[in-house]
Formats: C-alpha cells, sequence, structure tokens
C-alpha cells in the first residue's frame, strides 16, 4: 500500500505530531533545567570545599582544580543557554506594530553606552568627534513601524547590539549604525509573514567597524556554539546568533549577517511593515 502523501494526512494527525514535539522539547528542556545542572553544582562546590580545606595545596594540583571548575561553571552557562534556546521554539508570537527607532535607543541606553542627545540621520562626518573610548552612534530615528513581536524583536535587537559592542571595543571609536530601506519584492516575499508574500516589509541593518569575520565563515555563526573567535579574546558562548535566527524564524521574518576581516560586521533584519 502507498504511503500517504503530506496533502492526505488529516489536519487532527499534524495537530497531533505537533503537540508530540512540543512534548518532547518540553521533557528536553526540563532535563537539561534540572536532571544535568545538579551534579554540575556539586562538581564546583566540591572543587571550591577542597580549595578551602587545604589552603597549602601544592601548586599543580590547584591549578587542575581551577580547571574543574571554569569547566563546570562553562558547561552550566552552556545549559542555560541551550535551555533558553529550547524555550524559544514554544514560545508565543504576538504580532503587533513595533517603533524600532525607539526601541533601539532604549536598548541602547540600558547597555550603558552613551548616545547623542539628538538622534543621527546624518554623516559621520557631521558628528562630533569622540575620544577613544566613546561609542560614535548614527541611529536612524525614522524607521516606520515594523510587524513583529515586541519582546522577541527586543531580545534579537539586544543581542545583535551586544555583539556590535563587543567585536568592535578595541576601535577607537567604535562606530555603530542603524539603518533601513525599503525591502526588494523578493525580499519582501521572503519573509513568510502573515500579510502574505509581497507585502511591504523594511530591510534593518546594524552596522559595527569591528574585527568582522572572513564572508564563507558566516554560515558558521548560526551553528549551535559556533565561534570565530577564541573565547580569551571574546566573551560568549556561540548561541547568540542562533537565538537571533529562531527569533526570526517564530515571527516570519528573515536574518542575513555579513562583514570583511577588520572592517566589521552587517546584520540585516527583513521585518513586514504595519
Amino acid at each position: 500500500m502507498a504511503e500517504n502523501s503530506p496533502s492526505d494526512i488529516s489536519l487532527a494527525q499534524l495537530q497531533r505530531q505537533l503537540d508530540a514535539a512540543r512534548a518532547e522539547l518540553q521533557q528536553f528542556t526540563y532535563i537539561v533545567s534540572h536532571d544535568l545542572r545538579a551534579p554540575l553544582r556539586h562538581i564546583n562546590a566540591y572543587a571550591q570545599i577542597m580549595v578551602e580545606d587545604w589552603p597549602d595545596m601544592p601548586a599543580e594540583m590547584a591549578a587542575h582544580l581551577d580547571t574543574i571548575r571554569q569547566s563546570a561553571q562553562l558547561l552550566t552557562r552552556q545549559l542555560e543557554g541551550l535551555t533558553q534556546l529550547s524555550r524559544l521554539g514554544t514560545q508565543p508570537v504576538n504580532l503587533q506594530s513595533v517603533n524600532v527607532s525607539a526601541m533601539v535607543r532604549e536598548l541602547v541606553d540600558a547597555l550603558g553606552a552613551p548616545v547623542p542627545t539628538q538622534a543621527q540621520t546624518h554623516s559621520p562626518a557631521q558628528l562630533p568627534t569622540p575620544t577613544p573610548s566613546q561609542v560614535l552612534w548614527q541611529l536612524a530615528a525614522d524607521v516606520p513601524p515594523v510587524l513583529a513581536d515586541a519582546a522577541l524583536l527586543r531580545q534579537l535587537l539586544a543581542q545583535v547590539l551586544d555583539n556590535a559592542l563587543k567585536f568592535s571595543s578595541s576601535r577607537a571609536p567604535a562606530q555603530i549604525s542603524l539603518t533601513w530601506q525599503m525591502a526588494p519584492a523578493q525580499a519582501s516575499a521572503s519573509t513568510g509573514a502573515d500579510p502574505g508574500a509581497g507585502a511591504p516589509a523594511c530591510q534593518i541593518t546594524l552596522s559595527d567597524n569591528g574585527v568582522g569575520f572572513a564572508p564563507e565563515q558566516a554560515k558558521a555563526l548560526f551553528q549551535v556554539f559556533g565561534r570565530l573567535h577564541p573565547a580569551r579574546e571574546f566573551e560568549g558562548l556561540g548561541l547568540g546568533l542562533v537565538q537571533c535566527r529562531k527569533i526570526a524564524e517564530r515571527m516570519g521574518c528573515a536574518i542575513a549577517i555579513a562583514a570583511e576581516v577588520n572592517v566589521g560586521c552587517r546584520v540585516t533584519i527583513t521585518l513586514p511593515l504595519t
């Protein structure tokens, strides 16, 4: 007997499959959140006890214990990151009109990076000369309202901004910009948002002048724990852009990244207009 084609599967069957997948994901999240964390806490705690109870411990042994503790702490952070990533797949999506310009400005303020009092829409040549410790911001204040989940979009933009600051921190000055343009028809149709294929969309680009990377390495950044730079140079787990991609998928929008070595990075998000 021939197998049923996808079109022959009833809606009820599809719903049952979806419910089963969600249940498996929730079980995985619970295991990561609870069952795997306890042994790591024990490893870290007992390593700390050994350090405290043996003050004249040989230096080599102390170094070994420090490695154990650091590894346990790293694995704990990785588990927490995977838990957050898995929860994105089940988080409800509430599409609404979002003011991106205002949201980005709030996020920049929360990051503690000084921004000029007047939103920048002019060329960098017109901006005041910054000191080496400053960030030169160029934030478009006229991004049109987009259709997105406000909480998810905030999380996505916060991650991209954090990356921009981190990877341009060695520049004097760091330069970060937010620009936008109407999306071409093909890019607009690819967002897959509810308003329908071909609906008007906006391409929002966040750019920096950081260390960048080789273009052929871009795909690795969207892989779990994908990193292009050693952890000793830039902190992070290699999950930020993976979470951004998951958020984009949940909202039905598109995200792309491009860069050049020692020139900087550009992250472009395509969102439908309201």
